[in-house]
C-alpha cells in the first residue's frame, strides 16, 4: 500500500509511520506483556538488597489490601443475597397474582439483551479510549483498516501538530466546557424531559477527564470561498474519560466514557485589519457525529431501559441541536464585529424533497405461512432536521408521495441521508437500507429525479426527486415561485425563507413582586416555534440567538413573538410583526431595529433583525434540460438537410382523430391546427408547452350526440401529468349514450382503471356506482405515482361495467378502451380532455 505526497512521488506506507517523538510520553505497554512481565521473578541481587523497612511496608500495604477486599467481599455477598430475594419475590408475586409466565420470561429476555449489548459497547469504549491514548504509530499498527483520513483522502493533511496543542491546552477547557453544558445543553434537556413529565433535571458534576480529542486530519478549502472567510474541515474524535453526574427529580445519574466522531467544520468570518485578524468563529458538524456514552448510577442500576434510552435520545438530540447543522457554535473574538454579523442564520438556498416511493424491499415480517412484507416508512436528516414519511403497511413496494423542504446552510460537505425501516409494534424497528446524496450534486443539477440501490440491504431501490432553490431579495420574484407551488397542489410547500435574529429585550415588567423575571422568547410563524434560552433574574435580558422560518406566502403571514416568564409562565410582552411590511424595506431586511412591547412596561422594547429571501428555482444543467424536453415534447429528429424536428401533433393526427367518432357533428370539434415543421433551435429556444400550444389548438365540447363508433356509448376523460410532482392524475366526467338493450333492466354503471402493463392491485382505481342511468355523470378524479420515464411506456385501461352483469349470464363490461399515456397533451398545463368511443370487451394478455 502507498500514498503519494506533495511533490507527486510514490512513498511506501511505512514511510507515514512516525517513529515515536523523544518528547511524547512512553507507549503503552500491551496487557500480555505486563502479564509476562509480572511473572518474571526477582533477580538474586535484587533479592539480597531487599531491607527490612521494604519489607514493613509491603506487609502493611498486604494487610491494607486484605481488609479492602473483606469489606468488597461483604458487600459483595450481601448485593448477591438481595438479587437473589428480589428473584424469589417476583416468582413468587407472579405466581401468587396468577399473572401469564410472558410477565416472567419478557424482562428475564430483555435483561439478557441488555447486558449483552452493554458488554459490546464497553468492549468499543475501551478500544476507542486505547487508541485515543496511543500514538498514531501505534494506531495505525493496531487498526491498518482504520487509518486517519489523511491516509484516504489526498486534500486532507495531518494534524499532529494541532493534537500536541489540544493536549496542552485541554486541563483549561473544563471550565469553558461547563458553562456551555450548564447554560445551553442542561435547559434544553430539562425542558424536553419535562414535556414526559419527568422535571427537576440539573447537572452537578461535569469533569471532561484528562484524554483530549484527536483530530485525525485537517482539510482547508481555497476554491469556491469568500475572500472574507476561511474555512476548514477537521475529522474529529473524542473518546473521553470524562465523569458528568446529573439529577432527575430524587435521582442521581452520571454519564461516562462519552465518545463522538464526526467531521467537525471551523468558519473562520469576517477576518478584520486589526488583531487578532479573525473576528469570530462558527463550529459546527456538517452532518450528524457518532454519538456514545454509558449512563451509571441509579438511572442504570435500577435496569429502567425506557427511561435510560428516553434520556440517551433527548441528550443526543439536545448535542445536535447545538453543534450540528442549522445549529452553529458561535465564539466572538473581536468586539469590532457586532454579534448579528456572526450570529444571524444565512441560508444558502433551500432543497425541496420527494420521497416518491421504493420498490423491491426486503421482507422483514414473519406471517403465518413463513416470510410476511414490511410495513415500510422513510427517515429524512439533512443535518440535525429530521422527516418521517406515513407508514405503508404489508407492502415492499409502497408509494408515500413525501413531500419535506429544508433550508441549506452550507453547500460544501452536506448530504440528505434516507434511512428506510419497517414499522413493528411489539419490538424495535428494523432497517430496510438506506441511501445518501450529495446536496452539491443537487445544487449543480438543479433538479435530481433519479432511483437510488439501497445500501446496507440485500436489495431495494428508492425513487426521490430534489429540486434546489436559490434565495433572492427581489420581492418581483414572490409570484412566479406562489404559481409554481401553486401548481404543485401541496399546501405545505414554500414561498420564502425568514431569518430572525432576536438581540435582547429592554425594561421587561416583573412577573412577580419585588422580583425581577426568568425571561425566555418564543417567536412563531405559523406552526413553526423556536425558542431562545431562559435568563435568571434579569429585566433586560441579551439572548444573541438567531432563527430560520420557512413561509408559505409572506403577504398572508405573521410574525408573532412573545416573552415568558419561567417560573410564573406569566406572558410579560409580545409583539406581531407583520411579513408583508418587509417587502416594502430595502433589500428586504430590517437590522438591530427596537420594536415596542404590547402588554407589557411603557419602556419594553425588542431588538430583532429580520431578512426575508425569497425562493427562486435554480439554473438546471442543460444536459437535464435537453432530457426532460425530450421526455416531455416526444419530439422525434429527422435527417434532413434542414435538420428539422417534426412536432408531436403531426404523429399524433390520427391518434385525436380515434377519439372523436364519425358520427359527431362537426361544430362540436375545431379543426386541429398544424405546423408542418418546426426547427430544432426555435423549439429549444421556448418552454415545451409554449411550442406545443402553437402546435395544437383543440376545443372540447362538454356534450355529445354520438353512441360512438361500436354504439356502446362515449366516456368523458381529462388526463395530466406533472413532471414535478410525478403524478398522474385522471378525471372521469360522464358517460353518454350507454345502450338500452332491456328497457326493464336499465344499467347500474360505473368505471374502474388500470395501468398496463401489469394490471397490478395497487393501479385500480374505481368510481361509485350510479343507479338504473345511461348518460352517468362521476366528475371523480384519480392519482397515480409515475416517473415521465415510466409514462412514456404506460397505457391507461378504461372499463365500464354494471353491477346489473354479476348474477346474470351475460358479461358485466359494457365496453372498455385502452389510452397510451405518451401523448404530448398529457404533459401540458392544460392536459387533454376529450371524448372517448368505447370499444367492445378487450382479452386480458
Amino acid at each position: 500500500m502507498s500514498d503519494t505526497t506533495s511533490e507527486g512521488s510514490t512513498v511506501p506506507l511505512a514511510e507515514f509511520i512516525v517513529p515515536p517523538d523523544p518528547d511524547q510520553e512512553t507507549p503503552i505497554v500491551p496487557l500480555a506483556k505486563l502479564a509476562d512481565m509480572s511473572e518474571v521473578s526477582p533477580s538474586p541481587a535484587t533479592a539480597n538488597g531487599t531491607t527490612t523497612a521494604t519489607t514493613t511496608t509491603a506487609t502493611t500495604t498486604t494487610v491494607a489490601k486484605a481488609r479492602t477486599s473483606d469489606d468488597n467481599s461483604i458487600f459483595s455477598v450481601l448485593y448477591s443475597v438481595s438479587k437473589k430475594i428480589a428473584i424469589v419475590g417476583s416468582i413468587y408475586m407472579v405466581g401468587y397474582m396468577g399473572w401469564s409466565v410472558a410477565w416472567l420470561i419478557a424482562p428475564v429476555i430483555l435483561s439478557v439483551a441488555r447486558d449483552q449489548l452493554a458488554k459490546t459497547s464497553e468492549k468499543k469504549r475501551d478500544i476507542a479510549k486505547a487508541s485515543a491514548l496511543a500514538s498514531e504509530k501505534d494506531v495505525i499498527l493496531a487498526r491498518i483498516d482504520e487509518l486517519p483520513a489523511w491516509v484516504y483522502f489526498p486534500d486532507v493533511e495531518r494534524a499532529e501538530w494541532l493534537n500536541k496543542i489540544l493536549k496542552q491546552v485541554w486541563p483549561n477547557a473544563n471550565h469553558f466546557a461547563r458553562t456551555l453544558v450548564k447554560e445551553t445543553i442542561e435547559p434544553n434537556v430539562a425542558l424536553a424531559l419535562s414535556q414526559y413529565k419527568m422535571n427537576g433535571f440539573r447537572f452537578d458534576r461535569i469533569i471532561l477527564g484528562t484524554i483530549p480529542p484527536r483530530i485525525g486530519g485537517v482539510k482547508i478549502y481555497d476554491k469556491n470561498v469568500d475572500r472574507n472567510e476561511i474555512i476548514m474541515d477537521l475529522d474529529l474524535f473524542y473518546a473521553s474519560d470524562c465523569d458528568i453526574n446529573f439529577y432527575l427529580g430524587g435521582m442521581k445519574g452520571g454519564i461516562k466514557d462519552f465518545q463522538i466522531h464526526g467531521w467537525v467544520r471551523v468558519v473562520m468570518k469576517p477576518l478584520i485589519r486589526s488583531m487578532p485578524l479573525v473576528g469570530g468563529l462558527q463550529i459546527f458538524f456538517l452532518n450528524n457525529p457518532n454519538i456514545d456514552f454509558n449512563l451509571v448510577g441509579v438511572i442504570d442500576f435500577m435496569d429502567m431501559p425506557g427511561l435510560s434510552d428516553l434520556l440517551r435520545r433527548i441528550i443526543v438530540e439536545q448535542i445536535g441541536n447545538v453543534m450540528v447543522l442549522p445549529n452553529k457554535l458561535p465564539i466572538s473574538l473581536s468586539d469590532e464585529v457586532p454579534a448579528v454579523a456572526l450570529k444571524m442564520p444565512e441560508p444558502e438556498g433551500l432543497l425541496r424533497i420527494h420521497v416518491v416511493e421504493a420498490k423491491n424491499l426486503m421482507k422483514k415480517d414473519i406471517s403465518v405461512l413463513g416470510k410476511g412484507k414490511s410495513d415500510p416508512y422513510a427517515i429524512i436528516n439533512v443535518g440535525s432536521q429530521e422527516f418521517r414519511t406515513q407508514i405503508i403497511d404489508n407492502n415492499v413496494n409502497p408509494k408515500w408521495d413525501y413531500w419535506c423542504e429544508t433550508a441549506v446552510f452550507i453547500e460544501m460537505g452536506q448530504w440528505v441521508d434516507i434511512i428506510l425501516k419497517d414499522s413493528d409494534d411489539n419490538k424495535t424497528d428494523e432497517d430496510l437500507g438506506r441511501a445518501s446524496i450529495d446536496i452539491s450534486s443537487v445544487i449543480k443539477k438543479g433538479v435530481l429525479d433519479t432511483w437510488l440501490p439501497l445500501e446496507e440491504a440485500k436489495h431495494g431501490d428508492l425513487h426521490v426527486r430534489l429540486q434546489w432553490y436559490k434565495l433572492t431579495a427581489d420581492p418581483n420574484d414572490l409570484q412566479q415561485i406562489l404559481l409554481e407551488t401553486q401548481l404543485l397542489r401541496v399546501t405545505t410547500m414554500s414561498s420564502a425563507v425568514l431569518s430572525v435574529f432576536i438581540d435582547s429585550a429592554r425594561h421587561l415588567k416583573q412577573a412577580r413582586a419585588n422580583s425581577k423575571p426568568d425571561p425566555y422568547l418564543v417567536c412563531s410563524v405559523n406552526k413553526q416555534k423556536k425558542q431562545t434560552a431562559m435568563i435568571l433574574r434579569d429585566d433586560s435580558p441579551v439572548w444573541e440567538q438567531g432563527f430560520t422560518f420557512l413561509v408559505t406566502n409572506p403577504d398572508n403571514e405573521c410574525l408573532n413573538v412573545k416573552i415568558y416568564d419561567q417560573k410564573t409562565g406569566n406572558d410579560i410582552g409580545q409583539y406581531t410583526y407583520t411579513l408583508s411590511t418587509l417587502l416594502k424595506q430595502f433589500n428586504m431586511e430590517v437590522i438591530q431595529q427596537p420594536f415596542q412591547l404590547q402588554k407589557s412596561g411603557p419602556e419594553s422594547k425588542l431588538y430583532m433583525s429580520l431578512s426575508l429571501r425569497i425562493m427562486k428555482a435554480g439554473e438546471i444543467e442543460e444536459s437535464d434540460t435537453l432530457e426532460q424536453a425530450a421526455a416531455l415534447a416526444r419530439s422525434a429528429s429527422v435527417k434532413t438537410p434542414e435538420a428539422t424536428v417534426t412536432p408531436p401533433a403531426v404523429k399524433d393526427t390520427q391518434g385525436i382523430n380515434k377519439r372523436l367518432s364519425t358520427e359527431s357533428p362537426i361544430i362540436e370539434e375545431e379543426p386541429t391546427k398544424v405546423t408542418p415543421v418546426i426547427s430544432a433551435s426555435a423549439s429549444m429556444e421556448k418552454p415545451i408547452s409554449e411550442v406545443v400550444s402553437q402546435v395544437l389548438t383543440h376545443r372540447v365540447p362538454e356534450t355529445t350526440s354520438s353512441a360512438g363508433e361500436h354504439g356502446l356509448g362515449r366516456i368523458q376523460l381529462s388526463l395530466t401529468y406533472s413532471a414535478q410532482r410525478q403524478k398522474l392524475d385522471v378525471t372521469i366526467h360522464k358517460i353518454s349514450h350507454i345502450p338500452l338493450r332491456d328497457p326493464s333492466s336499465i344499467p347500474d354503471p360505473y368505471v374502474k382503471l388500470y395501468l398496463l402493463p401489469g394490471r397490478s392491485k395497487e393501479s385500480k382505481r374505481k368510481t361509485s356506482v350510479i343507479k338504473d342511468n345511461c348518460n352517468p355523470t362521476y366528475d371523480a378524479s384519480f392519482e397515480y405515482l409515475i416517473s415521465i420515464a415510466e409514462l412514456r411506456h404506460t397505457e391507461l385501461e378504461v372499463t365500464v361495467c354494471t353491477q346489473k352483469g354479476f348474477l346474470s349470464s351475460g358479461s358485466p363490461i359494457i365496453g372498455m378502451l385502452k389510452i397510451p399515456l405518451d401523448d404530448s397533451d398529457i404533459t401540458t398545463p392544460a392536459g387533454l380532455k376529450s371524448w372517448f368511443d368505447l370499444q367492445p370487451e378487450l382479452k386480458h394478455e
